[in-house]
């Protein structure tokens, strides 16, 4: 049974954010708030803010007493280009006939004893769009518009210990509300075991829990070393694309783990980097392959067909600089290697999720003595995975292209107290 809290939770990411969000390193953020944005999402090791609780909760006892608040403007590019189908598939497919997205985050921090930090941070956690006014699918008999719509969305409150000065552990219950919507893919009716939780163009939600462990160190006054863990978060079912996703519409949030380490190179410059590893192989719906398909398994089925989306790790540099007690900028880049195999790419046009570089710029302004106003962009360079014999000859064979570029601008105002 759902706890009412989880129920709570999903309220208030209902009133926080009604878009979907894409996210960067798979279908997960890169990052969460401003400031983090504008490092490349380092955050392991390096707290600024009171969302500190999302990339590691022991990072509450460090922030001191704040609210945050902000919006990002995300705008994806997606494209496929398919060429060699006997079907007569081939051609450019444009994925943006929606085109931007806007996306908020809050947090909130609170000292409830020189020891003990309390934190609640709302975010978007991750997702994934597309929208094909022109259907990929349509040479198989795919009708209408295609493409699908998946936002993830939490709610983490969080406690902290600091142990000794600068010295904290954390954790944090992740409370995750989910909706999914998908169109135009009626070619694939006859290889599913629900036609009618196929496409339905109804959003489906769910709700879901897991947890966050953290720690931070400080080693020496110029080092500190970080470390989180995140659970798999367990979501109920999309009863409504069960014809779709493996194990009748089972898609959970995947468990993650990273390291980071931060530098006092100077009183003004701080350096840090940090690891991260996601395990999409955890999720059927994802990590399965196409393969079962082609072995009479069909969508929906138990360990039936998939993205076939691989484990991948995420490395990330970045460098904070106060230019003045009013002015901090920021600097970031981060790489992963790629979660989309090169022969998994014809159901992946619904969902190229395969940017691996992006390099960011932030800074914050003091606006009075207990504001200050954030700002972050990032830029995902364009990645194309080219097929390889990604069009099974069942469907007249040759090869999808799928391609994705990202353009992300956010904003937000702290205030501390």
């Amino acid at each position: 049974m759902r706890t009412h809290a989880t129920y709570l939770a999903a309220s208030v990411l209902l009133a926080l954010a009604s878009a979907p969000s894409w996210a960067t390193n798979g279908y997960l953020a890169n990052g969460y708030g401003t400031d983090a944005e504008g490092v490349a999402g380092v955050g392991i090791a390096l707290p600024q803010d009171a969302l500190a609780a999302a990339a590691n909760p022991a990072g509450v006892a460090l922030v001191g007493n704040r609210v945050d608040g902000g919006l990002d403007l995300f705008i994806p590019q997606r494209s496929a280009d398919v060429h060699g189908n006997g079907y007569g598939m081939d051609g450019n497919y444009n994925g943006n006939a929606t085109r931007q997205f806007y996306i908020p985050n809050f947090g909130v921090s609170y000292q409830l004893s020189p020891t003990v930090g309390f934190g609640l941070a709302v975010y978007g956690n991750g997702g994934m769009d597309s929208d094909y006014s022109k259907n990929p699918y349509a040479a198989f008999g795919g009708q209408g518009s295609a493409g699908v719509d998946l936002a993830q969305l939490f709610v983490t409150p969080a406690l902290a210990w600091k142990f000794a000065p600068g010295n904290s552990v954390g954790l944090g219950i992740n409370l995750a509300y989910q909706t999914f919507s998908a169109k135009g893919l009626g070619a694939f009716a006859s290889d599913t075991n629900s036609p009618a939780n196929l496409d339905n163009d109804q959003k489906a939600s769910a709700l879901g829990e897991g947890v966050r462990l953290g720690w931070i160190g400080q080693i020496t006054p110029q080092v500190s070393l970080g470390a989180t863990w995140a659970s798999r978060t367990n979501m109920g079912k999309l009863n409504k694309y069960q014809g779709l996703f493996a194990d009748q519409g089972s898609f959970d949030i995947p468990e993650n783990f990273g390291a980071g380490l931060s530098f006092k190179a100077t009183p003004n410059l701080t350096l840090s980097t940090e690891f991260q590893r996601i395990l999409y192989s955890q999720v059927p719906a994802v990590s399965d392959s196409l393969a079962p398909l082609l072995q009479g398994v069909p969508l929906g089925a138990s360990d039936g067909p998939g993205f076939g989306w691989q484990n991948i790790n995420v490395y990330r540099i970045a460098a904070i600089y106060d230019w003045s007690d009013a002015l901090t900028l920021r600097a970031g880049f981060s790489h992963s290697n790629q979660a989309v195999p090169s022969s998994q790419t014809l159901i992946n046009i619904l969902a190229p999720g395969v940017v691996q570089d992006h390099a960011t710029l932030g800074a914050s302004l003091k606006v009075n003595q207990n504001g200050e106003l954030s700002f972050a962009y990032v830029h995902g360079f364009k990645k194309t995975v080219s097929g390889v014999n990604s069009i099974p000859e069942s469907f007249g064979g040759g090869n999808a292209d799928v391609s994705l570029a990202e353009n992300l601008f956010s904003v937000s105002y702290g205030w501390k107290f």
